[in-house]
């Protein structure tokens, strides 16, 4: 997928945005900071790993500046209620920053935090298959903890084989 147009690109990721959201309203209060294993990501620091590279590397490379991402602890933000203010609070940061990019900024280069150059059209799209990558895995956390998940497109792999031609 090219991107040519930010308008286009803020609506389309605007829609990504609010199917990974939807997982958040899955998560028990007191499961935030679960893990399946010492060491690894919680929900919540994947939450916050989200935000703050969104809007500390994806919102600063695209405008030409150095990346200020530091991680994604539990000091950025600390419970299921502030974790999700957190996280949008600098959602609309960073839309805020994308939104003032041209046609014309998208065809130009940035440079990546592994001091890549890159096209800022392509580095938005590393965004959005970041924030997919980061989605899964939540789902896969809730569905180790037996939590019922919404389908992603309207209908589960049952219905959709329920209701295919065999």
């Amino acid at each position: 997928m090219e991107i040519t147009n930010v308008d286009n690109f803020l609506r389309y990721y605007e829609k990504v945005k609010k199917r990974t959201q939807r997982l958040f309203h899955c998560i028990p209060e007191d499961k935030i900071e679960w893990t399946y294993q010492e060491g690894k990501f919680t929900m919540g620091d994947v939450i916050r790993h989200l935000a703050n590279l969104e809007r500390y590397m994806f919102a600063e490379n695209v405008q030409f500046k150095e990346s200020k991402y530091a991680g994604c602890g539990i000091e950025y933000a600390n419970g299921l209620e502030n974790v999700l203010k957190y996280y949008n609070k600098k959602y609309q940061e960073s839309i805020h920053i994308f939104s003032q990019l041209s046609d014309t900024d998208l065809l130009k280069k940035c440079q990546t935090p592994g001091g890549i150059e890159i096209s800022v059209w392509k580095w938005l799209r590393a965004m959005v298959e970041h924030e997919i990558h980061h989605r899964g895995q939540l789902y896969l956390y809730l569905a180790m903890m037996g939590i019922k998940t919404p389908p992603m497109y309207g209908l589960t792999s049952e219905e959709v084989i329920q209701n295919s031609v065999n």
